[in-house]
């Protein structure tokens, strides 16, 4: 393990006062640590940082697996992970945000990216959080921004360990967005797919990723979670529509689920207008969120 950084104190609870109300509960703030670690799954190396608060001796913690979006990495869009890592650790929340297999650091290529593999990425995160001695393994949660909300929703129908929810912007269903019909005859042509961005460089997508995300039925999935769920989305989304976070809540049988949509807020929550109310909203409510159910 290697880049362990220790960070300070900040008024958490003057950060995030904000238009809406939103204020993270009113409690002990925690210095905090950040480490890069590199997760071994079979042959690959799944790259991440661990953000650890610092507790007395034998403190325990609860955590969270944080999972990026589709061709981001695990600091996510302008630094949304980066931001709201160390404002959960301040509060006592722990968390391990990753590179799925093709992004970020991930040396493995993005061919052997899909539903399937990011779902075991996730698990083989929350193995390593569980081995973690400030870590309570009973208190472990897991939530994603758009796609990777997706895969926070299906690795939670997939594995009951998990104790609570959250997506950002998270998306119910990727045929005809990610999975487009017009991308997916070419890769039945050819075998796979080019993806062109315009701030990375392309991404190649196998047929079989097609495949699986055809078949997969993403609520129907996530219907089988006991936990609770909390999905976000901004008003103003033209991404992943807004209506999705209230069928995202309504498909959890947890009495606890709920929605909530911001006002003004786009796919990034206006991360990159440099206007960070939206975003900081955001960060409150989650906070608060898993306060509350871990």
């Amino acid at each position: 393990m290697k880049g362990r950084v220790v960070l300070g104190l900040v008024s958490i609870a003057v950060l995030f006062s904000c238009a809406s109300g939103a204020k993270v509960s009113e409690n002990k703030t925690y210095e905090i640590t950040e480490e890069k670690i590199f997760i071994t799954q079979g042959a690959y190396q799944i790259p991440a940082i661990v953000t650890l608060p610092v507790g007395a001796n034998g403190q325990k913690f609860s955590a969270v697996v944080m999972l990026h979006g589709y061709a981001s990495d695990k600091d996510e869009a302008g630094g949304g992970y980066k931001i709201c890592a160390p404002e959960l650790a301040k509060q006592g929340i722990a968390s391990i945000r990753i590179d799925f297999f093709g992004t970020g650091e991930s040396t493995v290529d993005y061919l052997e990216y899909d539903l399937d593999s990011a779902v075991a990425n996730t698990d083989c995160a929350f193995d390593y959080l569980k081995t973690l001695k400030t870590v309570d393994a009973t208190r472990i949660g897991v939530m994603g921004w758009s796609m990777g909300g997706t895969v926070a929703l299906l690795a939670a129908g997939k594995n009951t360990a998990y104790k609570s929810v959250l997506t950002w912007a998270g998306a119910t269903d990727l045929n005809g967005a990610v999975f487009t019909p017009a991308a997916y005859e070419i890769a039945v042509k050819n075998g796979f797919y080019e993806a062109t961005f315009d701030w990375r460089t392309p991404l190649n997508i196998l047929l079989k990723a097609f495949e699986i995300a055809r078949d997969t039925d993403v609520l129907a999935i996530f219907s089988k979670s006991e936990a609770p769920v909390f999905a976000l989305a901004g008003t103003l989304d033209d991404t992943v529509l807004p209506e999705n976070a209230a069928k995202i809540a309504a498909t959890s049988k947890n009495p606890k689920s709920k929605s909530f949509l911001i006002e003004g807020a786009d796919h990034t929550f206006n991360i990159f207008t440099g206007n960070m109310e939206c975003f900081t909203i955001l960060t409150a409510e989650t906070i608060n969120w898993f306060l509350e159910t871990l």
